[in-house]
């Protein structure tokens, strides 16, 4: 009996083998440009891949929420950044996290500092939030006076340890290719950089930069001249990234097994057991076309290529519906399985909650707080 075999409803594989190389490629890629390496453990959410980072000299992380960073620091992490705004009302537990491990915290008002300021007891790192190009949120990178006013007040409160700049060039995931999205990452390093040389002149020194994001560290050779990189997309990949160019389809290493349950080769579609709860309603936009998914065959005691010109056109709830040609419409029956590279691997496995291995152990994820 194969792994496949036991398979009955949608099941988020997990190859260790690509995620460990994956991790192994980032860490040396830091490590040759003299860049700390924070890694986001919002993708993965799982103590045991935690220590896969662990095994390649990783020591501190980056979170998306407080519920995940009590997680990672019950599980032995102690230098922790929530590269989230500050959420004054969660005050009580900042501060008993605070109290615990290194915590590293993102503010861009004076507002949010204040209130760390009075609400803590234990001391924390402030990086300021800076906007260098994806207009989410953050103070601009060329309002170099509002940015030197907010750190001059924060180095003025109690608890409160001004670290540095940190962004997230998120705009990169909306570049066409390799090529600009390494120009987006370098655009925004050098912009964290100008802000910070910026600041000293103003009297503030001793800032450090912090940049994150996949498609621009994957694309790039050197990080320089940021101090500290925080990608974590890159541990499974996904069809995005492959589509995108960012990695090669064998470094994908999560794929959602889903089982085949209607065949409509008339209109040259497939439906599976894999919707909306199970892959996320992520998509990846390529020559109009909305790819929620790419379609591969297992294989062995994995998945092979994505099938040309094959992807998840829809989905619902519980549905998804594949687009194939019709030969390889041909290879699928009723009954049998596919394997959906997710548009998203963060998405995916936030949806799914754990993975099975393809040794056939599960491996688990953070629980509900």
């Amino acid at each position: 009996m194969t792994l496949f075999d036991s398979i009955q409803k949608p099941t988020l594989l997990l190859d260790e083998t690509a995620a460990r190389a994956n991790i192994r490629r980032m860490a040396a890629k830091a490590r040759a440009s003299g860049a700390a390496f924070r890694p986001h453990f919002k993708t993965h959410q799982s103590a045991e891949i935690g220590e896969w980072f662990r095994a390649e000299g990783v020591r501190a992380i980056t979170v998306s929420s407080l519920d995940m960073a009590l997680y990672f620091a019950d599980h032995g992490w102690d230098d922790i950044t929530l590269a989230f705004p500050a959420n004054l009302r969660q005050l009580a537990g900042l501060n008993e996290l605070a109290g615990r491990v290194r915590l590293g915290l993102l503010v861009e008002s004076r507002e949010a500092a204040l209130g760390l300021s009075q609400g803590l007891s234990a001391s924390v790192d402030i990086w300021l939030k800076v906007d260098s190009g994806l207009g989410r949120t953050g103070i601009h990178w060329q309002d170099a006076p509002a940015a030197a006013a907010l750190a001059g007040f924060i180095r003025s409160l109690p608890h409160l340890r001004l670290r540095g700049l940190l962004t997230h060039a998120g705009n990169t995931y909306e570049a066409p290719g390799p090529a600009q999205a390494a120009a987006l990452h370098r655009q925004a390093t050098s912009r964290l950089d100008a802000l910070r040389r910026e600041l000293a002149g103003l009297g503030t020194e001793d800032l450090l930069v912090s940049v994150g994001d996949t498609p621009g560290c994957s694309a790039v050779e050197s990080f320089a001249p940021a101090d500290e990189i925080r990608p974590g997309n890159f541990v499974f990949y996904d069809a995005e990234q492959y589509l995108f160019g960012a990695c090669g389809w064998e470094q994908v290493a999560v794929a959602l097994a889903c089982p085949v349950v209607a065949l409509h080769p008339e209109r040259g579609e497939a439906v599976i057991y894999g919707g909306a709860i199970h892959l996320s309603k992520d998509f990846y936009q390529q020559g109009g076309r909305r790819i929620y998914g790419l379609v591969c065959l297992p294989e062995g005691e994995r998945w092979g290529a994505p099938l040309a010109d094959a992807w998840v056109e829809r989905v619902s709830q519980e549905h998804g519906v594949l687009r194939l040609a019709q030969a390889d419409l041909a290879r699928l029956q009723v009954g049998g399985l596919v394997c959906i590279l997710p548009a998203h691997s963060c998405l995916t496995a936030q949806c799914m909650g754990r993975y099975l291995a393809l040794d056939g152990r599960w491996v688990e994820m953070m629980g509900v707080r």
